[in-house]
């Protein structure tokens, strides 16, 4: 099991869950599949403006964080997206239109409120259409911090402490120091979060107004091999 490194610090975008999700919805889902795509329609429709919010199939089917989770215990995505949307839209929590004679890959879905059974019942009419509404995508990894999606791609995995160090060092240092020593600690080879903090602290001592600079080759030659040695296992 993957550890949870921790809610972020400081302010947070939030996604709002009416009341009725945990007094009459959550208590009867049973399967966690369904779970999930219903609170990833929450989040994903939170995030859209204007007055007919909808999340094609597509949209579930295009986010690989949320297909590499349903898939965890099928190992199909594409039948546990499917197999969760049914339960949803069977529970009622979710609705669907979808056009006679296509595919489920066309389908459009809206939570079950007022205001989205009329925006449905108005697309089966053929009184609008998806493809006239503005929809711009969303994606889970985008609301990872910059700084983790950093850490992990050039450094490794992200831990509970290592988060905690991240969000100290995201508090004290400008985003272009952190991704400069970074940076350096790739080209020495040495992927380790204290070799990172130890370029960032000198740097600090060198530069204690906060002023940023490039740093130069010789530079990054004195980490390797001046004061930065013993962090580096030769």
């Amino acid at each position: 099991m993957a550890r949870f490194a921790g809610f972020p610090g400081g302010k947070s975008r939030l996604t709002r869950l009416p009341a009725a999700f945990f007094s009459d919805l959550l208590p009867e889902i049973d399967h966690l599949g369904e779970l999930k795509v219903t609170l990833y329609a929450f989040w994903y429709l939170d995030r859209l403006e204007g007055d007919l919010r909808f999340i094609r199939h597509s949209d579930f089917a295009g986010d690989a964080w949320l297909l590499d989770g349903l898939a965890n215990s099928t190992g199909d995505s594409g039948k546990a997206l499917a197999e969760a949307l049914e339960r949803a839209v069977q529970r009622g929590s979710l609705l669907r239109v979808q056009p006679a004679d296509s595919a489920l890959d066309e389908a459009v879905y809206f939570l079950n409120t007022p205001r989205s059974k009329a925006a449905a019942a108005a697309l089966e009419k053929g009184e609008w259409s998806p493809e006239d509404v503005p929809h711009p995508e969303q994606a889970l990894e985008m609301e990872r911090p910059n700084i983790y999606r950093l850490y992990e791609q050039n450094i490794g995995p992200l831990t509970p402490l290592i988060a905690d160090a991240l969000r100290e060092a995201e508090a004290a240092y400008p985003m272009d120091w952190i991704k400069e020593a970074i940076r350096a600690a790739v080209e020495a080879n040495v992927r380790r979060w204290r070799y990172v903090d130890a370029i960032l602290r000198a740097r600090l001592e060198r530069e204690p107004n906060g002023t940023t600079r490039r740093e130069t080759e010789k530079d990054r030659r004195r980490y390797v091999e001046g004061e930065f040695g013993d962090f580096i296992e030769h």
